[in-house]
């Protein structure tokens, strides 16, 4: 079975940024991990967990180590797969990246599709994956702000600095290539 999810980046509006993906069933939840952050764009520096909420979940699936700051057991992420969680559409669960900027993903399984994948793809989406290390969503939207309202201010200045960005450019929030996130995600 090849399971169709919606991913939606949480409290980012204007534009809200979101993926669909189509996963085998069969992917562990480690690699779903990689399959998000491939749809998204992000890079991979990060702690994240799946729980079935935000915090204060029964059970949280990630990578277990000695110096976890989780709120309970871990559950292996390598060892638990998807089939064994996502058997209802409509299901929906957490996925959190970055323990500290905390982007919280809704994840709803939209779909069970009959057919049998060998890999994941990426079939749509909306908005530009937020930059790492902004300070989340609140960062975020200060860096969309001072770009609309000062794009011309020392904060937009050294904002551009940071992103690596030109002289007078500005970011582009709508920017989602499909192409782009469907050849990612096929490696994972």
């Amino acid at each position: 079975m090849t399971l169709q999810f919606k991913i939606q980046i949480e409290d980012i509006t204007k534009p809200p940024v979101w993926r669909k993906v189509l996963v085998p069933e069969t992917f562990t939840f480690h690699r779903f991990h990689h399959v998000i952050q491939a749809a998204f764009g992000w890079e991979d520096t990060h702690v994240y967990q799946f729980s079935e909420k935000e915090y204060g979940s029964e059970e949280i699936i990630g990578i277990p180590t000695d110096d976890d700051d989780w709120e309970g057991p871990v559950t292996d992420s390598r060892n638990k797969k998807l089939k064994e969680i996502f058997t209802k559409e409509g299901k929906r669960f957490i996925y959190i990246y970055d323990l500290g900027d905390d982007w919280v993903h809704k994840i709803t399984l939209e779909k069970i599709i009959n057919e049998n994948r060998q890999k994941a793809t990426c079939i749509d989406g909306k908005g530009a994956c937020p930059p790492e290390n902004c300070g989340g969503v609140w960062g975020y939207e200060e860096i969309k702000e001072t770009f609309v309202l000062n794009p011309k201010s020392e904060k937009a200045e050294e904002f551009r600095d940071w992103l690596g960005l030109e002289e007078d450019e500005i970011p582009d929030v709508n920017k989602f290539s499909l192409d782009d996130a469907k050849v990612a995600v096929e490696k994972v």
